[in-house]
């Protein structure tokens, strides 16, 4: 019925309210001043904090100590070897573990204890692993920090590794299975080659972080740049901490940049294959015959 013949006009919606926006803003800024007042900041300091770091930065870099390099970067050196053995450990652990822990391809209860085994690796940070573990075990020195990189690695390069598994297509895995394959064949022909490239860039792009952590763990004792890094700082000789700091940041970037080459590189492929090109899919039927797929190549007509 329209409104000319009822006389009425329709009913009109009240306005929306933002009490829960109101209120979730309220409560944040409480907890901002709770915190704020529990952890004792004073607005002093706050205002003194930006003149006493630029003094700081000034004694650093205006100029850095260049002649500190001999003793500096052969340390940093130290730091990337700690950071790639602790890639590697976390690397060969974690891809059997990440197996496990998948959904699709362990059983839900070995799964369930594998991610909680991996949750409680991820719940340390490589600093922790050092202090308590690994240093009163293996002593001072680039060892302690290298097995709390790896052991750190492990937690979180196994949970990216199940999640990609968990991902997989699982066309493969059925035509594998057809064949008659066992498990074992199963998780090399079928499941292994969907996730190997996701999972080598997992690697590289841990080791880029490790590098970074493999920085901090000298602080604790664990040798590398890190220690150089403490050292230079409790005794106030902040132009060689300044030169410290910018190989730390130099070798950062360049691994970062590598890094993030051969991740492009893995993922994408050596090149990109044209509407010509052959493409190549696995006869599962040759899997047990012969112990590994044969690539058959198909042509578009």
């Amino acid at each position: 019925m329209s409104v000319a013949a009822t006389g009425t006009l329709p009913h009109r919606p009240g306005r929306p309210t933002h009490l829960r926006r109101d209120l979730l803003f309220i409560a944040v800024i409480a907890v901002f001043l709770w915190s704020l007042v529990n952890l004792g900041l004073r607005l002093d300091r706050l205002i003194e904090l930006p003149g006493k770091l630029l003094g700081i930065m000034e004694a650093m870099f205006l100029p850095p100590d260049w002649a500190y390099v001999d003793v500096a970067l052969p340390e940093m050196v130290v730091s990337l070897q700690m950071a790639w053995i602790g890639t590697l450990i976390g690397a060969v652990l974690s891809l059997p573990l990440g197996f496990f822990a998948a959904h699709n391809v362990s059983p839900r209860p070995v799964s369930a204890a594998i991610r909680l085994l991996l949750d409680g690796i991820r719940a340390f940070p490589e600093i922790v692993l050092a202090v308590v573990i690994f240093v009163p075990i293996a002593g001072l020195g680039p060892y302690a920090g290298a097995l709390a990189i790896g052991i750190h690695s492990v937690g979180t390069l196994g949970k990216l590794t199940a999640e990609a598994i968990e991902s997989i297509d699982s066309g493969p895995v059925e035509g594998v299975r057809a064949t008659g394959a066992s498990g074992l064949q199963l998780q090399r022909w079928a499941v292994l080659p969907q996730v190997l490239p996701e999972v080598v860039a997992f690697w590289l792009y841990r080791f880029e972080i490790n590098v970074r952590a493999a920085a901090v763990l000298g602080v604790v004792g664990a040798g590398g740049i890190g220690s150089l890094l403490a050292q230079t700082l409790n005794y106030g000789r902040y132009s060689k901490t300044g030169l410290a700091i910018i190989i730390v940041v130099v070798a950062t970037l360049l691994v970062d940049q590598i890094s993030g080459r051969l991740r492009r590189r893995v993922i994408d492929g050596p090149g990109s294959a044209g509407p010509d090109a052959a493409q190549e899919i696995v006869d599962p039927a040759l899997v047990l015959a012969e112990g590994a797929p044969r690539p058959i190549a198909l042509r578009p007509s």
